[in-house]
């Protein structure tokens, strides 16, 4: 049971991470250049229109560290145990995907390429530690409300 749980976290932090990249994209209506909703249908084709637009590139890594991170929280928020494991396995999924895009596709400029090996661990880290900093909280306040109780 808790390997279903554990799999649909983690298809539900990878969904949550894509959805806000795709919307992240689409913010700003000059880089729109495509028909459908999300860019990853026409990823060559887009990633050759942004080639030589750093900010685009910047961009892409900030949203990509906050959707690592969101995506982190919802799975550690899903998972049951280990949950710090599960949102950097998160950051560990987005960053072989952004390493297979780096490899595929030779769009990237040379800071992206280095940079996403120092974006996706620390963010899904942060990710999960935020879940894990408030089930403790919540742990010790329940804790403390049994002693005053007693």
């Amino acid at each position: 049971m808790n390997f279903i749980r554990n799999t649909i976290a983690v298809i539900v932090g990878l969904g949550i991470a894509g959805l806000i990249i795709t919307l992240g994209i689409r913010v700003f209506p000059q880089w729109v250049t495509f028909d459908a909703f999300a860019p990853f249908e026409h990823w060559e084709r887009f990633l050759q229109s942004m080639q030589h637009d750093d900010a685009f590139f910047g961009f892409l890594l900030f949203i990509s560290g906050l959707a690592t991170t969101i995506g982190g929280v919802a799975t550690a928020m899903i998972v049951k145990y280990a949950k710090v494991a599960y949102a950097i396995l998160i950051g560990f999924i987005m960053l072989f995907l952004a390493m297979l895009d780096v490899i595929v596709f030779p769009y990237h400029p040379t800071f992206y390429k280095i940079s996403i090996f120092l974006t996706f661990f620390p963010f899904s880290w942060i990710g999960g530690k935020i879940v894990e900093i408030i089930y403790e909280r919540q742990k010790k306040k329940r804790i403390s409300e049994k002693v005053n109780q007693s």
